[in-house]
C-alpha cells in the first residue's frame, strides 16, 4: 500500500518536471523540492477531496462518459498550485486541464510499460 503511494509520488514528481520543462510560460516549478511538494500535495488532495468532488459531480461524469474527470483533475492541479504558492504555479486553468491530460496519459504509459512489468519479477 505504501509502496504504490510512493511510486505514485516519485511518477508524479518526474510528470511534473517534464510538464514544466516542455511548458515554461505557462507553468513555473522552482525546482526538484517543489516538484516533489506540489507531488505530495496533489497525492493529499486526490485522496481527500477528488472523491468528494467525483461523487458531487457524478451526474455530469455519466453526461460526459468519464471525461469530465479530466476538469476535476485539472482542479487538483490548480489546488495544488494554489496551496504551493510561488514554487509551483499554472497560467489558467487551461493549462492545468491539459497538464492533467498528460499526466493521465504519461500516468498509463509508466504503469504499463515500466511498472506493471517491474512487478511481475
Amino acid at each position: 500500500m505504501f509502496s504504490n503511494w510512493l511510486i505514485n509520488v516519485i511518477v508524479n514528481t518526474i510528470i511534473l518536471m517534464m510538464i514544466a520543462g516542455y511548458m515554461p510560460n505557462t507553468i513555473h516549478l522552482s525546482g526538484v523540492g517543489a516538484a516533489l511538494a506540489a507531488s505530495l500535495v496533489l497525492s493529499v488532495l486526490n485522496l481527500i477531496v477528488k472523491p468528494i468532488l467525483i461523487l458531487l459531480s457524478l451526474p455530469v461524469t455519466i453526461l460526459t462518459l468519464g471525461l469530465f474527470i479530466f476538469v476535476i483533475n485539472a482542479l487538483m492541479l490548480w489546488i495544488t498550485s494554489a496551496i504551493m504558492g510561488p514554487s509551483f504555479q499554472i497560467m489558467g486553468f487551461g493549462t492545468a486541464l491539459f497538464a492533467a491530460i498528460i499526466m493521465a496519459v504519461c500516468q498509463v504509459i509508466i504503469q504499463t510499460f515500466i511498472i506493471k512489468p517491474l512487478r511481475r519479477r
